[in-house]
């Protein structure tokens, strides 16, 4: 046998191999015809082989049969190509599919989220404020009553008590549901945040915006917030830091935050899992098909770059992605 025929036949049995892994193929995808073109290319091209093999003596194999057998190889692979387009497209789609309701149920989860933060805010503050404040008027009223020194002492305490009570229970209702954010803006919220904590840590925090009072729709803006403040809280609970820079600003349609501190850093591998709120934090802004890079070592700092398209929504999805999303027949608004 010379090498010519092993060669040959090395190829046959891995033609015939490869039909052999295709067959079952067939009813398993979407474009079963790309399949079906691969097998058909690879059986013609086991015949060609036999024929090259010239296992049947005697048997007179002419040009035109091998141009012939060289046509359907080149028309099957060819429709091959085609399907592997398709196919290509087709789980493009469904990857774009995925990831659009992925972000869509990551929403409607943080606008729960929100909206029950919002209604317990309120709740307090009409519920448990005015309860507070009649009971500081009742003893208001008290205090022009004929009392000894023990029982205005006790009094006073009360009184300071409740007082205390007021201005924790407007500083939890401002913590679920902002208020400067929610009628001033993202900067101001931010802004607000900033000196209220610095007040209370002895730790140099400086904020920086270029944006002044530009409004967003309601989802970026609390979710940026949520996601600076947990930022500070991390900084502030775990990196010994004295200093931290926030610079919040937009270029073209992307508003940009630029994070740092001057801590003990970290390994963001290592503390994915441990309570530090990064995947809490990547979850926000994945959720608004947004980019966020982390970057820290071990005593150099950390720094966190963000950046929201805010014209990335729904309303901006192609008429064939908003078809995939809402079902064929669904006219785009």
């Amino acid at each position: 046998m010379t090498g010519i025929e092993i060669l040959l036949i090395v190829s046959l049995v891995m033609q015939v191999i490869a039909i052999i892994i295709a067959l079952p193929l067939i009813n398993h995808t979407k474009y079963s015809a790309l399949w079906i073109c691969c097998i058909v290319a690879l059986a013609t091209l086991s015949v060609e082989r036999i024929l090259q093999l010239r296992i049947f003596d005697g048997f007179y194999i002419s040009d035109l049969t091998f141009g012939w057998i060289g046509v359907i190889v080149s028309l099957s692979f060819s429709i091959c190509v085609v399907c592997a387009h398709f196919l290509v497209r087709h789980v493009d789609h469904m990857t774009l599919l995925r990831q659009l309701m992925e972000n869509r149920v990551m929403t409607a989860v943080l606008r729960t989220e929100e909206q029950s933060r919002a209604t317990l805010s309120r709740d307090l503050h009409d519920g448990l404020g005015p309860l507070l404040s009649s009971a500081k008027m009742s003893l208001s009223a008290l205090q022009r009553a004929e009392l000894n020194d023990k029982d205005r002492e006790t009094l006073k305490n009360t009184s300071a008590v409740i007082d205390e009570a007021i201005r924790s229970l407007r500083e939890i209702s401002n913590n679920l549901s902002p208020h400067i954010l929610n009628n001033f803006g993202l900067a101001r919220g931010i802004k607000n945040f900033v000196d209220k904590v610095g007040t209370m840590h002895n730790v140099e925090i400086l904020f920086t915006s270029t944006i002044g009072s530009e409004r967003y729709d309601s989802n970026i803006e609390i979710i940026l917030y949520r996601v600076v403040c947990e930022l500070v809280n991390n900084s502030l609970k775990h990196s010994k830091c004295s200093k931290i820079e926030i610079r919040l600003k937009q270029s073209g349609s992307i508003v940009v935050v630029d994070y740092s501190d001057d801590g003990i850093g970290f390994s963001p591998r290592e503390v994915q899992d441990t309570g530090m709120g990064l995947s809490n934090i990547n979850s926000r802004i994945s959720s608004l098909s947004g980019k966020i890079k982390i970057n820290s070592l071990p005593n150099k700092g950390m720094t966190a770059h963000i950046e929201i398209d805010t014209t990335n929504t729904l309303a901006h999805l192609s008429k064939e992605d908003y078809k995939l999303l809402y079902g064929k027949n669904t006219n785009k608004q």
